[in-house]
């Protein structure tokens, strides 16, 4: 049986926005992105996923569709789009497109029409309910986005359901008719030539028809709907429905975006007899350094928390599905700011964690910007900021009594548009992205991080991930080696074997700026062993440097 191309490629997330702007309107576009396209093959991805280019307000960043076949002004045209296919396809580069089919805009015209009467066609596309008796909201769910998820309509005196912000109405797959709909859009886009999907949310789709009000917790004004939708009760059916419809027969790759999801899901939708996708995207490593399961309420991650989340998936889903592989996309803060070290050990803290993330099993994504360590963004004004979920947090945060000032670190922590700062790509005006206005201000530090020094220096961060995306491909071992977690109870060392037939990998990674003696049976292991890359010019198992992360071999 020949392995899927997907489990030796290495993917690489544009967030279009603020990747490269070639008409100087401070906004990235797909010219921008052709224009790069050599810099993405020279590291050595294999495939583009492109954050929503489709027509829409921009609510959320182009997570709000008013059109799904067709591109945004903003980036270009179709012209555009089917110039980036052609150019990426003649590099053996493969285009994944995003799917946002849990909600639309509000101005897609599926919702106009929805909206215009109770009686319209389009009417139960979404999802419309009654207030309860005084006249509230349905339920008292919340938004994710802040506030209820129930928005009045005047005209038609019912409620639509917006998980997200208000101009995102939820898509009521319960209708086989908008199903339908969505279907052949996807098809749209396969017959064009794109090369698979990241499905947003996907998991959201279904939900418990019941619509029960959730569990307020303490300090919520509004009650958790995540058990009435995550996970829903259709969800398998209306996957295995979609694959029948459109992936089916079809050479290309599915990530599915599912917040909540266990391992136990993971399995059931990444089986390929199961017939749903090829892998998932898992958030629980990215909440372990929150407290209450409120994303803003920060505490310091304890390393033997990440250890055991990533050993749960990587055991877990070993000889039955696939796992993803990421530590930034355009929702969560930079990694080398989060869990390294972005001052005096930026470059070695994140080739470090570059090391400890690709020498797992299955797919590796990089964020753009990742590959040269970008930082963190600390803007002092507020109005800097753009994300509406980080502004919405602001005022709801100072109604239940937090200061500005930690509201502001919390912010700087975790806030997405830490990951949405421009592309620094030289230490000209504006990083080099833009010569207008950017849309989101460029992270003060361009001159010193940015991808042309990286390309001038053989020891750069660039460098690191090219050797690793390199190493996937030649060793078989990274692909389908089993997980063995080692030395589980160190505060401060990740340290894992990958186990072959006849051979093994060591991968041992520092998380802190102390140098560690390793002594015992580990130790007495590696003396044998070749190194296959490192962050060190001379590793030695037995004292580990400073964030230092090392890769042994070894056959048996």
């Amino acid at each position: 049986m020949t392995t899927a191309w997907w489990k030796k490629r290495t993917v690489y997330q544009i967030y279009p926005k603020s990747f490269n702007d070639t008409t100087g309107n401070g906004v990235g576009d797909i010219p921008g992105i052709i224009e790069k396209l050599d810099y993405l093959k020279k590291l050595g991805i294999d495939v583009i996923w492109l954050s929503p280019v489709y027509d829409s307000p921009q609510e959320d960043n182009g997570y709000d569709i008013r059109n799904y076949r067709m591109i945004d002004d903003l980036f270009g045209s179709m012209e555009d789009m089917d110039r980036l296919l052609e150019e990426a396809h003649s590099r053996d580069l493969k285009i994944v497109m995003d799917l946002v089919v849990n909600h639309t805009s509000d101005e897609h015209p599926w919702f106009v029409e929805s909206k215009s009467s109770k009686d319209n066609q389009y009417r139960d596309y979404y999802i419309w309910k009654d207030g309860k008796a005084d006249g509230g909201p349905p339920t008292n769910w919340g938004s994710i986005f802040s506030g209820s998820a129930w928005k009045y309509d005047e005209q038609t005196g019912q409620y639509y359901l917006h998980l997200f912000a208000e101009k995102q109405p939820d898509l009521n797959w319960e209708n086989p008719t908008m199903r339908k709909d969505v279907y052949d859009m996807m098809n749209f886009w396969l017959d064009k030539g794109i090369d698979g999907f990241r499905m947003d949310v996907i998991n959201f789709i279904s939900k418990d028809q019941a619509y029960p009000d959730g569990e307020v917790k303490s300090g919520e004004k509004y009650g958790d709907p995540g058990p009435y939708f995550v996970n829903g009760p259709r969800i398998h059916e209306f996957l295995q429905e979609m694959h029948g419809e459109v992936l089916a027969g079809r050479d290309v790759m599915t990530v599915g975006e599912m917040p909540g999801a266990e391992p136990e899901d993971g399995k059931v939708y990444t089986d390929p007899d199961n017939q749903e996708l090829d892998m998932i995207f898992t958030f629980e490593h990215m909440s372990l350094d929150e407290e209450g399961g409120d994303k803003w309420n920060i505490k310091p991650l304890d390393l033997r928390d990440l250890k055991e989340n990533f050993e749960k998936w990587q055991t877990s889903l070993h000889g039955t599905g696939w796992n993803s592989l990421y530590w930034n996309n355009h929702d969560q803060p930079r990694i080398v700011s989060r869990f390294g070290d972005d001052g005096e050990y930026r470059e070695k803290s994140a080739k470090m964690l570059a090391t400890c993330l690709h020498m797992m099993q299955g797919t590796p994504y990089i964020y753009q910007g990742e590959e040269i360590g970008m930082t963190n963004v600390h803007f002092d004004d507020l109005n800097d900021y753009q994300d509406i979920e980080t502004l919405n947090m602001y005022k709801e945060k100072s109604e239940l009594g937090w200061s500005h000032e930690r509201i502001m670190e919390a912010i700087y922590t975790k806030g997405r548009d830490n990951a949405r700062t421009p592309m620094q790509w030289d230490s000209s005006r504006n990083a080099g992205f833009t010569e207008g206005t950017p849309w989101l201000p460029v992270n003060h530090n361009y001159k010193s991080i940015n991808a042309e020094s990286a390309l001038h220096s053989q020891n750069s961060i660039f460098y690191h991930y090219q050797d690793l995306i390199r190493l996937r491909k030649k060793m078989n071992i990274i692909t389908q080696g089993r997980f063995q977690l080692l030395l589980r109870e160190d505060p401060q060392i990740f340290a894992y074997e990958r186990q072959g037939e006849i051979d093994s990998l060591y991968v041992i990674c520092n998380f802190s700026s102390e140098n560690i003696e390793i002594t015992g049976e580990l130790n007495e292991e590696l003396k044998g062993a070749e190194v296959i890359i490192s962050n060190e010019k001379y590793p030695e198992p037995s004292n580990l440097q400073p964030w230092e992360g090392t890769v042994y071999w070894l056959k048996k």
